[in-house]
């Protein structure tokens, strides 16, 4: 991947950096002299460094504010200071003033200042010029690379946080966080939502006939089988135990219901085989609910209702689906009654 560079300040000032930094096959260059536009430019690709020409307006305002920007902290900015005015002052006034003046672009939220200094006999860099921008150059490449390298091991722990390590569904930790993503995309989009919770029946048997290793292995043969019947669209969770939970989004009551009676299907109709030897029927059964306007932000509401269709269709025999309108139904007759 090449290293993106913005330069902000005049095409003039980017004839004056060393020849490398124009390289197009190591690096994606681009100039800008607006604030605003360099802003706009900074916040949508999130260059890997910036070169900031001092002399020009804006200079320091966008060292500050970029200081400030936390999720860009990984931005190596250069500032290249080449006012002629600070040039004179800095042969003037030795030393101890040039430190002073780092200082004060380095609390002013650059990375890096440099003196853009130049051969008395021409225009051309001094050779220390050029090595010292060029070696902060690599600071910043060499920084950029630790972020990405960083990034990537924090989505591998994430993947690994959010995974149940025996059935490689989704964990019950990443319903927590999609769970509330999904609900307030239903709200706001004026989307349908719904969500089918999945309980093994008589799981337990399986666990004291055939010990636990069969049944771990009855899980991960049923998972298997539930992830490769779902729509690409259906998020599979392992909620605890034997139980489990589908987000199932754009989708309405009756098409909700559609999925879960396919998925009571293709369990019960073909035994899951754990060995040559061995091979086992089982059945699940399944409630249904769809996202209301006045549900909360966590979808508690959401999850209690579908399992209260799952009791109530474990309560009826188990092996089939109940959803939220005909759960609703029969509780209306009862109550009646």
């Amino acid at each position: 991947m090449k290293t993106s560079i913005l330069v902000f300040g005049s095409h003039n000032f980017l004839a004056t950096l060393p020849d490398q930094i124009h390289d197009a096959n190591t690096f994606n260059l681009k100039v800008i002299s607006d604030f605003n536009q360099a802003v706009s430019h900074i916040q949508n690709v999130q260059p890997d460094i910036i070169f900031v020409q001092t002399s020009w307006k804006g200079s320091i305002k966008i060292c500050s504010w970029l200081k400030e920007q936390n999720q860009l902290s990984w931005i190596h900015c250069i500032l290249i200071e080449d006012r002629p005015q600070q040039l004179v002052k800095k042969s003037q006034r030795g030393w101890e003033w040039e430190f002073e003046m780092t200082a004060n672009a380095l609390n002013q939220g650059a990375d890096a200042y440099i003196w853009l200094l130049t051969e008395e006999t021409n225009d051309r860099l001094t050779t220390a010029t050029k090595s010292l921008i060029l070696s902060q150059l690599t600071v910043g490449v060499r920084k950029v690379q630790k972020y990405r390298d960083l990034m990537n091991t924090n989505d591998i722990l994430s993947a690994i946080a959010l995974a149940d390590s025996l059935t490689d569904l989704n964990n019950r930790r990443a319903l927590e966080w999609d769970l509330p993503r999904q609900i307030n995309k239903a709200r706001t989009q004026d989307i349908s939502l719904s969500l089918i919770i999945i309980d093994v029946d008589f799981f337990k048997k399986v666990n004291d006939q055939h010990g636990h290793l069969v049944g771990d292995r009855l899980l991960q043969l049923l998972c298997s089988r539930l992830r490769h019947n779902l729509r690409s669209q259906d998020i599979a969770f392992r909620y605890g135990g034997e139980e489990f939970v589908v987000l199932l989004p754009h989708t309405n009551g009756d098409e909700a219901m559609t999925v879960a009676e396919r998925l009571n299907r293709i369990v019960r109709e073909q035994p899951f085989a754990i060995n040559s030897n061995l091979h086992l029927h089982i059945t699940i059964s399944l409630g249904v609910a769809c996202f209301q306007p006045d549900d909360d932000e966590k979808g508690m509401n959401l999850l209690h209702r579908a399992d209260q269709c799952l009791l109530a269709a474990k309560a009826a025999g188990r092996n089939q689906v109940i959803g939220w309108e005909q759960y609703s139904q029969v509780s209306n007759l009862e109550a009646v009654s």
